[in-house]
């Protein structure tokens, strides 16, 4: 398990308190994101749990003023067996990092052998409302290769700040998501019930065609 002095070391931040910031400003340049994916690979191998569990927990979670905790991967891990294996979509509301999305992301992948595993057929939708948790759950599905969409604000209201779309372009279960921002439309407001816009269009699209392929993959919905 990697420990907080490894994270810091990796995202050259001297306090854990500096890492969002600066692993959201690594996340939208691919090549430093890639790398930094690489460095974290050779620390730690096992991608079936967030790795930022404990160090987001004790070091960044607004506890007190936004009640964050973090459900215990044990109790992910029922929840994605229970939620079963079937192609499709998966919601994850309250996200934080990603600990939940993560556990049905592996089991989906253990459900079929590494040749028949095709991430184009696996949707995961998540919804997260803190800035702080945001670049580490972008991070955890990016690094996975998951083909997904992380919206960012308020599920209640639906005031929202960005829509992140997150694919993997080459559709390779070794190979990591590209990052992307969904424009300020009127269509993304409908797929996503925007009622308003919290913060100016981010213009950042990585990926061919993705709004072609978010439609294809997002056909079916399965809440988790």
């Amino acid at each position: 398990m990697l420990t907080t002095d490894q994270i810091n070391t990796l995202l050259d931040v001297d306090d854990p308190y500096k890492a969002p910031a600066r692993l959201m400003t690594i996340l939208f340049d691919k090549g430093k994101r890639e790398a930094l994916f690489r460095d974290f690979l050779e620390h730690e191998i096992r991608m079936d749990y967030d790795w930022f569990h404990i160090y987001y927990q004790e070091e960044q979670a607004q506890r007190k003023t936004h009640k964050q905790d973090f459900t215990p991967n044990s109790i992910s891990e029922l929840i994605a067996k229970i939620a079963g294996s079937n192609p499709g979509s998966n919601l994850d509301v309250a996200a934080g990092t990603g600990g939940l999305t993560i556990q049905k992301w592996h089991h989906d992948q253990r459900k079929v052998s590494p040749f028949e595993y095709w991430p184009s057929n696996y949707f995961y939708q998540c919804e997260e409302l803190s800035d702080r948790a945001l670049p580490f759950l972008l991070f955890n599905m990016a690094i996975r290769g998951m083909n997904g969409t992380v919206v960012f604000g308020d599920t209640l209201s639906r005031k929202i700040k960005q829509v992140y779309y997150l694919q993997n372009d080459a559709n390779d279960f070794l190979g990591f998501s590209s990052l992307n921002v969904m424009p300020h439309t009127l269509a993304t407001e409908k797929e996503f019930r925007v009622y308003e816009w919290l913060e100016p269009e981010i213009d950042h699209v990585e990926s061919p065609n993705p709004w072609k392929e978010m439609e294809k993959l997002g056909q079916q919905t399965l809440d988790v």
